[in-house]
């Protein structure tokens, strides 16, 4: 499809999108997301907070890249209230392209700690998630595994798997790394990955932990709670295949654990912002924390809520505790170095 093509059909949902938001009766309460998430239990989260608060929800769906190029092209008249996506580079593309708003809240800031949202407010952390090292139990040895870092060993040689560089979690893992060791550094550790991959970088989480399975790697970088989720699949290849992988948090001796999240911001232009502050406060408030963590197996950002049973038989874990805000400013660095060593 080309450019114009794309751009055409854009617009085109962005007017349906507003035709469709405009039909509401005439004063009635609600709240307007473009989300790039696609989870049953966000849906679920979305009717409480209308039988809680009579706010009728609306939701629009799409790619992060998708839902951006939306907000651009509506300007001043989108009809989005919240912009909801996966990863903090993604919202600090947003909030470069100003397209969110700062928001002043005691209960979010009370809510999620300080690292995990933007500190002027543009954007705030709604779950967690840890980037993890799934090995096979039966050809790796935990007690072998230590760091990101230690990855680049000769002894991971054609035994390392992960996806594209395209990819953000990557992108926001490598910031991670440029944060800690610098851009040379990180370079270096890019390069000596690269070389110790057991294929070609491709496919999704879930498909770095069936290559595991299968034996084309022995160690694959994925997130979390893709282990949760295909544990508890209905097609029993997902599950064979993370039995077999057990989950290490690197760098406990050290910074800690990579993290990322699902986050989300109130828009620059939103027409009902103040339902738009009391969702993302409901969001992170204990009730729907509880239940993103037991259905989701993401991790809560609100520390008075125990991440879920799965979770916590998992281990406690030491995690980076940058402010995420950090993974955005270094993401252009990070796409360079992936370019310069030929991670594709």
């Amino acid at each position: 499809m080309d450019r114009i093509s794309q751009l055409f059909l854009v617009s085109f949902s962005v007017l349906l999108a507003f035709g469709l938001f405009s039909c509401e009766g005439g004063g009635s309460e609600v709240v307007n997301i473009y989300t790039h998430r696609h989870y049953e239990a966000d849906q679920q989260l979305f009717n409480t907070f209308t039988e809680k608060t009579g706010i009728k929800v609306n939701v629009v769906n799409a790619s992060a890249d998708e839902l951006i190029q939306k907000l651009e092209l509506e300007g001043q008249g989108s009809p989005a209230d919240v912009l909801i996506t996966v990863d903090a580079g993604r919202l600090h593309r947003a909030q470069e392209k100003n397209l969110l708003q700062p928001i002043q809240s005691e209960v979010l800031d009370q809510n999620i700690p300080a690292h995990l949202r933007e500190p002027e407010g543009h954007w705030f952390g709604l779950t967690y998630r840890a980037r993890i090292l799934a090995y096979h139990k039966e050809r790796v040895s935990p007690d072998e595994l230590d760091s990101y870092e230690s990855l680049a060993d000769e002894k991971w040689n054609g035994r390392v798997l992960t996806r594209s560089s395209e990819n953000i979690y990557n992108q926001s893992l490598l910031a991670s790394i440029i944060v800690a060791n610098g851009r040379d550094g990180a370079q270096e550790w890019a390069a000596k990955l690269l070389a110790n991959m057991g294929r070609s970088p491709k496919g999704s989480d879930r498909d770095q932990v069936k290559a595991v399975a299968s034996g084309e790697g022995d160690i694959a970088i994925v997130n979390s709670y893709y282990i949760g989720l295909m544990l508890n699949d209905s097609n029993n290849e997902e599950v064979k295949a993370a039995e077999q992988v057990g989950l290490f948090f690197p760098n406990q001796d050290g910074r800690g654990t990579h993290i990322n999240i699902s986050g989300a911001g109130v828009t620059k232009y939103s027409p009902n912002k103040e339902n738009a502050v009391k969702l993302l406060e409901f969001l992170s408030g204990e009730e729907a924390q509880k239940f993103l963590s037991e259905t989701n197996y993401e991790y809560p950002v609100n520390e008075k809520v125990s991440p879920s049973s799965l979770l916590q038989s998992w281990g406690d874990f030491k995690a980076d505790r940058i402010n995420l805000s950090l993974l955005g400013e270094n993401n252009r660095d990070a796409v360079v170095i992936f370019d310069r060593v030929g991670w594709k």
